[in-house]
């Protein structure tokens, strides 16, 4: 009878017990990693799916993926609030969406500074670099596990637009950078840093005549069943980053730390070239849907690119860190054009 009884007690005390034996061994718990973004169906959903695939094969079921495209979990401002604070374990953003986080996120937006996708890969893959870049940000509380070109800038307008005149007075949605914010106002335009999530109602209703974007959120989101018409201007690549939670980055075990790097570096390497492609095909869609696609003359375009270039350089030197960091990555794809 007094052994049954001490069996017993035993056995409660193990239930008792194994609560705390989880909590002393948390790294045995799976962990949940969030990803989130803005957009759909383009190269930072491609870069997230890929990413989740390349942990997956590192470390099992050790780290249960769930990826919440479309802004599903809040517009861009709440997105980016919830990665510092930890809501959100990774956000995927242009690096305009992050500047009011840390103003050297400007120098990957300065116009000029990147005039093709491969501009862009050579500066942030170069491998100093990139180990440079994932740590850059520590001191916010954020840490850079994926960096992909994205796509070039153009403007969608309600009304066709092809000459530089014929900004003038729009009311235009920008990124929440300078480096699109002054460029706007340089042409005549009123720049309204906006969440996507914004755009479309605001659009219908007349607070806005246009948009800079990149090509593949246009077709992505039908925009071409809001307006026709996108004006190419190219004056800057959107270069987009994941940004994950350095303190819950530091709560995983060494192994999984080492995968979700060594995750996000491949599915960078694998996405280029689907990102590349995708801008190219969205192109096609937008015709497809009967959407019409604007050029500046090239007096036009010279024109912008040199009062852009010069307005540039006002902005960088503005603040040492961003001119730095420009600096940095200029140095970097001027040897690359040497070359």
């Amino acid at each position: 009878m007094l052994s049954k009884f001490l069996k017993a007690a035993a056995f409660s005390t193990a239930l008792v017990l194994l609560p705390l034996a989880t909590a002393i061994h948390p790294a045995a718990a799976q962990s949940t990693m969030k990803l989130a973004s803005a957009t759909i169906n383009d190269v930072q959903h491609e870069w997230q799916k890929v990413f989740a695939e390349e942990l997956k094969t590192r470390v099992g079921d050790a780290v249960k993926t769930e990826i919440y495209p479309a802004s599903q979990l809040g517009a861009i401002p709440r997105m980016a609030e919830g990665v510092l604070l930890g809501t959100i374990e990774a956000f995927t953003t242009p690096t305009s969406f992050m500047t009011n986080v840390d103003p050297r996120f400007q120098a990957f937006d300065v116009p000029g500074l990147f005039k093709t996708p491969q501009d862009v890969d050579n500066a942030i893959h170069d491998p100093e670099y990139r180990a440079r870049l994932e740590e850059m940000f520590l001191d916010k509380g954020l840490r850079v596990i994926g960096a992909i070109y994205n796509s070039p800038t153009v403007v969608f307008t309600m009304k066709p637009v092809t000459t530089l005149d014929g900004l003038k007075g729009l009311k235009i949605r920008t990124f929440a950078s300078p480096m699109q914010i002054k460029p706007m106002e340089l042409v005549g335009a009123t720049p309204l840093p906006l969440a996507l999530t914004e755009v479309i109602p605001q659009l219908e209703a007349g607070g806005l005549d246009g948009m800079l974007v990149g090509m593949p959120i246009l077709t992505a989101f039908k925009y071409y069943d809001v307006g026709k018409n996108i004006t190419d201007l190219r004056f800057a690549e959107i270069v987009s980053v994941t940004v994950v939670n350095e303190d819950w980055f530091q709560s995983q075990t060494d192994e999984v730390k080492k995968a979700i790097v060594d995750a996000g570096r491949a599915a960078e390497t694998s996405v280029f070239q689907w990102g590349v492609d995708n801008v190219q095909k969205t192109y096609q869609v937008w015709a497809d849907n009967g959407g019409v696609i604007n050029k500046l003359s090239d007096e036009d375009q010279a024109k912008m690119e040199g009062e852009f270039h010069t307005l540039a350089g006002t902005l960088v030197d503005a603040n040492p860190a961003v001119k730095e960091e420009y600096q940095r990555l200029k140095t970097l794809v001027d040897a690359k054009v040497a070359k």
